[in-house]
């Protein structure tokens, strides 16, 4: 059985669009931001926001394959929170005799719709960053941030003294952001493989690989942390 190659979610791309030649620092202080900002949108911001971001993701180099791939992930949680909401509003005394009856059933909560908003324009801007930005450049990026703030921080009486210049910080930080695509990199290679021999979109499979990327991304997580081990240790 042949299985086409898949595109990971949040993967970096090595093209050089727009956001590729902006600086990794420039970057951070621009999307991380306005994630935070988007949060404040009303319906109408947000899907303007939407659409310029999309629009952004195109031009950048981006096909729509990879957009629709970044956002499945959202998809899958805007749908468990759908049922969240549904069964959380059920309404008293609903009387299923006619098709409206049957629709107030399944009506989600007010504030669904807008937070949907929110959590595909949040995955858009990650998508911008992780895409456009290896996990060299935002490693590099947030210690140069913490080399800074601990240079000013030094000059303050008392507590300057106990600033030391190192970047552990930083460090443990891009470890973590660069973690969160190759998390996704490792469940699109067992969703490969379990295609691979014949396994089908079932309850079966949720169960059987989930198990699987826990242990996976917890020795991953183990070689990286032995290996900032002994790059410090070295240093």
């Amino acid at each position: 059985m042949a299985v086409t190659s898949a595109i990971n979610v949040f993967g970096y791309k090595t093209i050089r669009g727009i956001l590729h030649k902006v600086p990794a620092m420039l970057k951070l202080f621009m999307f991380l931001p306005l994630c935070v900002f988007c949060m404040s949108f009303n319906v109408l911001q947000f899907a303007a926001g939407i659409i310029a971001a999309a629009i952004l993701v195109f031009i950048s180099g981006f096909t729509i394959k990879e957009q629709l791939t970044d956002l499945k992930p959202a998809l899958i949680y805007g749908f468990f929170l759908y049922l969240l909401s549904v069964f959380s509003n059920l309404p008293e005394n609903v009387q299923i005799t006619d098709m409206s009856g049957l629709v107030r059933i399944f009506l989600p909560r007010n504030d669904f719709f807008l937070f949907s908003l929110r959590l595909i324009i949040i995955v858009q801007l990650s998508a911008l960053l992780f895409r456009t930005t290896s996990a060299f450049e935002i490693r590099e990026a947030l210690g140069e941030i913490e080399y800074w703030i601990k240079r000013v921080l030094s000059h303050l009486p008392l507590l300057g003294k106990n600033i030391t210049p190192d970047r552990k910080i930083a460090g443990v930080f891009s470890l973590f952001l660069s973690f969160i695509p190759e998390i996704f990199a490792i469940w699109t290679n067992i969703n490969l493989a379990w295609k691979a021999r014949g396994g089908k979109n079932n309850f079966k499979k949720i169960t059987t690989l989930v198990f699987v990327l826990i242990t996976l991304c917890m020795d991953k997580a183990s070689k990286k942390t032995k290996a900032l081990e002994a790059r410090s240790a070295a240093g």
